[in-house]
């Protein structure tokens, strides 16, 4: 089976999220990079995006072949060490803490929508993440870009296997 590295939870307002967490080997400002840079986005995010980096700013998606262009609303940011905003009826939240001076603690919140979207997004982010973990070491890999080829199905399976709710459309 494929090793999951999402959690479901339910945040303290009662809404479903699922939740990832890594480590990388990179300074605070180099993640924040990673996380709001749109080139490099454009090597793990699953659309483009372009970010107006500021409280009610707007947040531009295209690009996925599977949804539509959108905008979404920044919530809140604090550079370099949150960034919150809306997704269609989603809110992704970026957290980063220094360790020290040479490695950060990424964790990315999804608050999901539905409860029913917890397999499908986690599976979903399960491969956007391989993509930006792969980045951070100078790697590249297609990841969300890969299309059928994405080992998403697995991620699916493995998510709904371990009980997280699943049911929701996938897109595309």
């Amino acid at each position: 089976m494929t090793d999951l590295t999402g959690t479901y939870l339910t945040l303290d307002d009662g809404r479903p999220a699922v939740r990832f967490s890594r480590t990388y080997d990179h300074p605070v400002d180099r993640v924040w990079q990673f996380v709001t840079d749109p080139w490099e986005l454009a090597h793990w995010f699953p659309s483009r995006m372009e970010i107006e980096l500021h409280a009610g700013g707007t947040v531009e998606f295209s690009g996925d072949p599977a949804l539509e262009d959108s905008t979404g609303t920044v919530l809140a940011v604090d550079v370099p060490r949150h960034l919150s905003f809306t997704w269609g009826g989603a809110e992704l939240r970026f957290d980063l803490d220094p360790l020290d001076d040479a490695r950060t603690r990424f964790t990315l919140t999804n608050v999901l929508e539905a409860t029913d979207e917890a397999a499908r997004n986690g599976a979903g982010w399960e491969v956007c993440l391989a993509a930006l973990d792969a980045r951070t070491r100078g790697e590249e890999l297609d990841g969300p870009h890969a299309g059928a080829t994405a080992p998403w199905k697995e991620f699916y399976d493995g998510y709904v296997e371990a009980g997280v709710p699943s049911g929701a459309p996938v897109p595309g």
